[in-house]
Formats: C-alpha cells, sequence, structure tokens
C-alpha cells in the first residue's frame, strides 16, 4: 500500500527548525568573548551558561515525550519556539551573567522540546531521506550562528544584537507553527517506502508510564543514543590536537581536517538520506556502525597523519545517518505505542552523553596521551554495536 508524501510546508517548517536549534549553540562561541568582557567575568563562566542549558534541554526533551500525546505536536512545537525566542530576548537583554543563565536554562526548555517533538512527530511521518535530510539542516545551524554574530560584531552592533536578530527568526517560527497547528495532528502522510508495514490502527493512543520504562529496549536505545553522541562530539572536539600533538601535522592542515571530519557529517546526511530510503533503514544503520568502527580503527593506527584524516572522514561520513536512523526506527525497537515517550528519553540521553563522555575522555587524553583518542573511539564504537544489537533485538520478537 503506498502511502502520501509528507506536505512541503511541514517539511519546510522542520527544516528551518532543525537550522534555529543549531544557530544559538554557533552564537555562543563567537560571541562570548565580548559578553564576558562586557560582564566582567572570567573566559571560564561560559560553563555556567552551558551547565544551565544543559539542565533545561535533558528536562524538556524527556518530559516532551510523555506531555506529546497530550499537548499535540504542533501545539508543542509552537509553545517551545516561543520560549526559545523569548529566552533569546533575555540574552539580548540581560544586565549580568546571572539573567544570562537563566535565559539560557529557558533556552535550553525550549530547544529540548523542539527536538524531541519534531523527532518523535519526524519518526512517525517522515521517511529515511528526509530524516536524515532534517539532521543535515542543524548542521546548517551551527555554520549560520558564527556568520550571524560575526557580522553583528565586525559591523559595531555588538553581540546583543546576534542574539536579538535569532530572537525575531524563532518568533517568526513560532508563529509558523501556530498557524499550522492542525496541519501537524496527521502523522499517515509519511514518506514510508510503499513496501512498508503501515501503522497499526489498533495500537491503543495512550499505555502508562511505568510500561514504557520497563522495556529493556528503551535502556539499550538510550546507551546507544548516549554513545553514539559522545564519539560524534568527541572526535570532532578532539581531533585537532591528536592531529598536531599526536601526529605532527601542522596547525592550518589540523584545522581543515576537523572542518573536512563535520563536513563529512553533513554530506553524508544529505546523501545516505536516499541511500537509506532505496535500500532500507535497517540495512544502512548496520553498515555505518560497522563503518564507525572502521573510522575509529584507523584513527587508532599510530601512522601517518593521513592515515588519521582519513579515519575522520570515514567515521563522520559512517556517523552522519545513525542518529537520525536510529530516531526513525524507535518504533520497531519499542513498539509504535511507546515511541513518542521513548524518543525524548533518547533525546536526553544523547544529551547526557554530549556532556559526561567527552569530558571524562578529556580528563583520560589530559593524565596519559592524546594517542589514546583512537582507541578510546574504537572502544566506544564497539560499544555502540552491542547497544545497538541489544536494543534491536526486540524487532526479532
Amino acid at each position: 500500500m503506498s502511502v502520501a508524501p509528507p506536505r512541503t510546508s511541514l517539511l519546510l517548517l522542520a527544516y528551518l527548525a532543525f537550522v534555529s536549534l543549531g544557530l544559538p549553540d554557533g552564537l555562543l562561541g563567537v560571541g562570548w568573548p565580548s559578553i564576558s568582557a562586557e560582564f566582567g567575568v572570567p573566559t571560564g563562566a561560559v560553563g555556567l551558561v552551558l551547565t544551565a542549558g544543559t539542565i533545561g534541554y535533558l528536562t524538556s526533551s524527556v518530559l516532551a515525550g510523555f506531555t506529546l500525546a497530550r499537548l499535540g505536536v504542533g501545539r508543542l512545537l509552537a509553545g517551545s519556539t516561543l520560549l526559545a525566542s523569548l529566552a533569546l530576548t533575555g540574552y539580548a537583554s540581560a544586565p549580568a551573567l546571572t539573567v544570562l543563565i537563566g535565559c539560557a536554562l529557558v533556552l535550553g526548555l525550549g530547544s529540548g522540546a523542539i527536538d524531541s517533538g519534531l523527532n518523535a512527530y519526524a519518526a512517525g511521518a517522515f521517511g529515511p531521506r528526509h530524516m536524515n535530510w532534517m539532521h543535515a539542516f542543524f548542521g546548517l545551524g551551527v555554520a549560520i550562528g558564527p556568520l550571524v554574530m560575526t557580522a553583528m560584531l565586525s559591523t559595531g552592533a555588538g553581540w546583543r544584537w546576534g542574539y536579538a536578530v535569532t530572537a525575531a527568526a524563532q518568533l517568526a517560527l513560532a508563529t509558523a507553527f501556530a498557524l499550522t497547528v492542525s496541519a501537524w495532528r496527521d502523522r499517515t502522510a509519511a514518506s514510508t517506502p510503499s513496501h512498508a508495514a503501515p501503522a497499526d490502527p489498533t495500537v491503543p493512543a495512550v499505555v502508562r508510564i511505568a510500561e514504557t520504562l520497563r522495556l529493556p529496549a528503551v535502556w539499550f536505545g538510550a546507551l546507544a543514543f548516549a554513545v553514539y553522541v559522545a564519539i560524534e562530539v568527541s572526535a570532532g572536539l578532539y581531533a585537532f590536537l591528536l592531529l598536531t600533538e599526536g601526529r605532527g601535522v601542522s596547525a592550518a592542515a589540523a584545522g581543515v581536517a576537523v572542518s573536512g571530519y563535520w563536513g563529512s557529517l553533513f554530506v553524508g546526511r544529505v546523501v545516505q538520506g536516499l541511500v537509506a530510503e532505496r535500500l532500507g533503514t535497517a540495512r544502512v544503520l548496520r553498515g555505518s556502525l560497522l563503518g564507525m568502527a572502521v573510522g575509529a580503527v584507523l584513527i587508532a593506527l599510530p601512522g601517518p597523519g593521513w592515515v588519521t584524516v582519513a579515519g575522520l572522514v570515514v567515521l563522520g561520513f559512517a556517523a552522519a545517518p545513525v542518529f537520525p536512523l536510529l530516531t526513525l526506527s524507535t518504533a520497531e525497537r519499542v513498539g509504535r505505542q511507546h515511541a513518542d515517550r521513548v524518543i525524548g528519553v533518547q533525546i536526553g540521553a544523547a544529551g547526557i552523553g554530549a556532556a559526561l563522555i567527552p569530558a571524562g575522555l578529556g580528563v583520560l587524553l589530559g593524565d596519559t596521551s592524546v594517542r589514546l583518542l583512537g582507541p578510546a573511539l574504537t572502544v566506544l564504537a564497539v560499544a555502540l554495536l552491542v547497544a545497538h544489537a541489544a536494543a534491536a533485538r526486540r524487532t526479532a520478537d
């Protein structure tokens, strides 16, 4: 049975929403020197802002999965985007660091709900191609953020205008979500391939929270998300250090290599979105997880710098579709009636993995040698394979 493709207007809004998720991440890195100088706080105080944002993000991403059935995805997205716009307005007018930290918490609450809400909707309404492309647009947002802030600083407008412009964009997006609330109610217009099984109309709309949390696949899936994001973040965070201090590569070449790593993630999501739609989610996901292990092994090899660079590109390209495809296949692992809640838990676990594991790895590399990055990534890649295999066992039941 064939199904209709998703509405173009909803796809466009989903893409724009993921651009908006990435924008604030790119603003802070460029704007923080000016912010810290104006507020008279040390550079390290950015950790307080990041911590507050992470707490808000984790809280709302987990809760969004449990409240989605009550609010509906359209209302959740409209309200969360409005909340993000208000938080960014607070950034633009904050008189002191304490206010900025409070706004970071609110921004995290809005961003986490947008992330979980859209992923939950897309897992039921979009196919592999659009799911991958949606996540690719997050990277586009991260890339645009520094350009916006750089433009504001170079013209003399100041860092506050960088946040003000972004707040206005978020407000426009919130308005668009509010005007299309009813359009987000129907998830049957999916771009799922015609050979895929249709949704089961007998599945109950609401199940008890305890029933969801008792499923082993929930926790193995959450572990897979945490480990995956840890690999993605750690490789990008410490690759420059490994190349310059561990492989003798020049700073300029190492910088290009790290850009190549992030670029391979973006390109991989665009390309493999098409591949996954033809070959199937499960096959591409298995190949990607194995490819990540191969890339990590190449990074671990004590060879010349070009081998490490090749490993980074392989790792990035292989990792590209993993997050969106893991999200897309959530219902297969836990059942459609649990999927919305579990996606929220998985997004929260990804945030924890992005914060804790790279930090711990940084301590390890600092106390030993940066050359341990490759072996550590290899161990994590194997752990990801195991966690995914354990979570996927539900499919065969």
